[in-house]
């Protein structure tokens, strides 16, 4: 059933690769351009245009016409909301917006999902509890890509193994509309890759990153394995986007610690993390990505065992995390007296 789907891995990585030099000239056109050393984080060297948003959504929608699929409930919700986020981060990119603007498209985007009956349905006695969850996993996944986009070529390798990840298992699952969505996602990723990878030509920008994690956290959400008891599988998702989860998790840690605002740009993600430690760039960058993969084999490794064993595996991976951020704020902490 899989070989359906190479028709739009393919047609993803196709068009993105003919859009991106289109979607660079509209960037520098219109002022869509990140400065060298603008901000703390931001370390390259020459202008680039923030041009990768544009070729990916503009991809994914065209491919998404062409083959019929856009008259499909599921997938016209989604991409429906994602547009707002699209939207919001193309403005962002464009003015730059405040935190308070950017939640607020968010909440908009979250809004259109739940409105059509897309949310978290664990908790059966709490529908209050569902919507909650269902808000802070949204807002907060598009935000950890958002945020994890600290170096070229990370954020979209890390949305396309999350996207292979999530290819095979809605297939699995028979979810073919979510299928779809992720080979989609999969083919415009690595076509981007050539552009985005270092030095890279077009950065995502805010409204490629967070419409990857925006697009990725609702597949994560809608998925439901099947033949898989809950207690074994809720973490599935979270296994499959950890990375970024780690990152967000680190850096607000470090700045509370600091006392800095959470959404206020830095040096402290986990990439630049690694690079202190010694590795390089490529190394760094290279790491997550392995470390990304190794996650997501885990999860379908402890999906179909008994319930206790699963979740001690998660565990185990939550303690692995936590162990990582305390270790690198205690190396920070040594930097920081010396």
């Amino acid at each position: 059933m899989i070989i359906q789907f190479f028709t739009q891995i393919f047609a993803g990585m196709v068009f993105t690769m003919i859009l991106v030099p289109i979607s660079i000239r509209i960037a520098n056109r219109y002022g869509l351009v990140d400065e060298p050393f603008s901000a703390p984080h931001k370390t390259h060297k020459n202008t680039v245009p923030k041009a990768g948003g544009i070729a990916i959504v503009a991809a994914v929608f065209f491919i998404t016409l062409v083959s019929g699929r856009l008259t499909t409930p599921e997938v016209l919700t989604i991409l429906l909301a994602a547009t707002i986020i699209f939207i919001f981060g193309l403005w962002d990119d464009a003015k730059g917006l405040s935190a308070g603007w950017k939640l607020t498209g968010q909440a908009l985007a979250t809004a259109v999902l739940l409105w059509q009956g897309i949310q978290i349905r664990m908790f059966v006695s709490s529908p209050l509890l569902n919507l909650t969850v269902t808000c802070f996993w949204i807002i907060g996944i598009t935000n950890a890509f958002n945020l994890v986009d600290s170096m070229d070529s990370l954020a979209v390798g890390l949305a396309a193994i999350a996207s292979a990840f999530f290819l095979f298992v809605t297939i699995d699952s028979n979810e073919m509309d979510l299928a779809f969505l992720s080979a989609l996602l999969l083919g415009s990723c690595i076509g981007m890759f050539f552009f985005n990878a270092s030095p890279a030509r077009t950065f995502l920008g805010d409204s490629g990153a967070q419409f990857l994690g925006f697009m990725l956290a609702t597949i994560a959400m809608a998925y439901t394995p099947q033949g898989f008891i809950q207690t074994s599988s809720w973490f599935v998702p979270i296994l499959l986007l950890s990375v970024p989860i780690l990152d967000t998790a680190l850096v607000i840690v470090s700045r509370l610690r600091q006392g800095s605002p959470i959404y206020k740009a830095g040096q402290d993600h986990l990439y630049h993390r690694l690079v202190q430690l010694g590795l390089s760039p490529v190394q760094s960058v290279t790491l997550m990505h392995v470390a990304a993969l190794l996650s997501g084999c885990l999860a379908f490794v402890a999906l179909p065992l008994p319930p206790v064993w699963a979740n001690m595996i998660f565990g185990t991976v939550v303690l692995c995390g936590l162990f990582v951020i305390f270790w690198l704020e205690s190396f920070g902490k040594r930097n920081e007296s010396v």
